[in-house]
């Protein structure tokens, strides 16, 4: 148990959200979730989340521990695109988490790799990210490419630090980009005001880079390709909202309300491409766009008679 003591020195704040700005990692609803369990005190009180808080209040947080825990096999069907002893590249469908994560552990692709692969798989990342040697997020579908042991794992994962690791994504932006192609090169880090959230900013930040060009424009979107030249956290949102073009559907950086959207985002991992850690020749893959993306082309094409 992690605990902290605050002092108030203002009138009229909710204590959930007091909780949640200490600086202390907690996002809102983590914050209700403790206060909820009573692991908030206000003078030593418990206190509702709506509490609002008088200068001079006392707050103690109380954070558990952190169970342990051991992402389980699940025989959870996988489109494999390729697979060798060293790795095994996957279609990831949208709507499919990654990895485990506090409040979902189960039916991730995670689960799935440890049903099909058993044993083989790198343990760089620890028993909840096993052979994942980078991710794309839950409502992003496409290839991301799985290492089985630690050899293959640190092999590929030097190739992305060097940037020698294609990947290209496709994606429907909202409104119609002034050039045909172009790169974002803006540095990228955590949110200031919300911490599940990344934004281009200079303070605490990475370098980012994302080369698009168009492939079709519609009537107030455009499909573009994207290349990514690094890879950091939600990189393609994050950018593309920066230029203000945001990812049509993404309901984090998009747009709060959008007549054409579907249900998630619409990005596709579509090629990745490295060198094979045993035979160190160049490997390419590609994939179709699924059928998602398709529809979603044809209700814009037919929008835009």
């Amino acid at each position: 148990m992690t605990e902290y003591k605050f002092t108030c020195e203002t009138d009229g704040v909710r204590i959930d959200k007091f909780t949640s700005e200490c600086n202390i990692g907690l996002s809102r609803s983590a914050a209700a979730n403790l206060i909820e369990k009573e692991n908030v005190l206000v003078n030593g009180n418990a206190a509702a989340k709506n509490y609002k808080l008088k200068s001079g209040d006392i707050i103690e947080v109380k954070i558990p521990d952190p169970i342990a825990y051991e992402a389980k096999a699940e025989n959870i069907p996988l489109d494999i695109v390729y697979e060798d002893k060293y790795l095994l590249v996957v279609n990831k469908p949208k709507g499919m988490v990654v990895h485990p994560a506090v409040g979902n552990y189960e039916k991730t692709l995670v689960n799935a790799l440890l049903y099909h692969c058993k044993d083989s798989l790198s343990g760089i990342n620890g028993v909840m990210r096993p052979g994942i040697v980078h991710r794309i997020d839950k409502d992003t579908s496409g290839l991301l490419i799985v290492a089985k042991n630690d050899y293959a794992h640190a092999f590929l994962a030097e190739q992305i630090k060097e940037h020698t690791f294609t990947r290209e994504y496709e994606a429907v932006v909202f409104g119609n980009l002034k050039d045909d192609c172009g790169t974002v090169d803006a540095p990228i880090g955590r949110n200031p005001n919300d911490r599940k959230k990344m934004c281009v900013i200079s303070k605490n930040s990475k370098n980012a880079v994302t080369h698009y060009s168009v492939i079709k424009r519609y009537n107030g979107y455009t499909h573009i390709k994207c290349r990514l030249e690094t890879g950091r956290t939600h990189q393609i949102r994050v950018h593309m909202a920066y230029i203000g073009h945001p990812v049509s559907g993404d309901k984090v950086y998009g747009l709060k309300k959008e007549k054409t959207a579907f249900e998630g985002q619409c990005l596709h991992a579509k090629k990745i491409g490295f060198i094979h850690p045993k035979s160190n020749k160049y490997m390419e893959f590609d994939s179709d766009l699924p059928d998602y993306f398709k529809k979603y082309l044809q209700k814009l094409e037919y929008l835009s008679k």
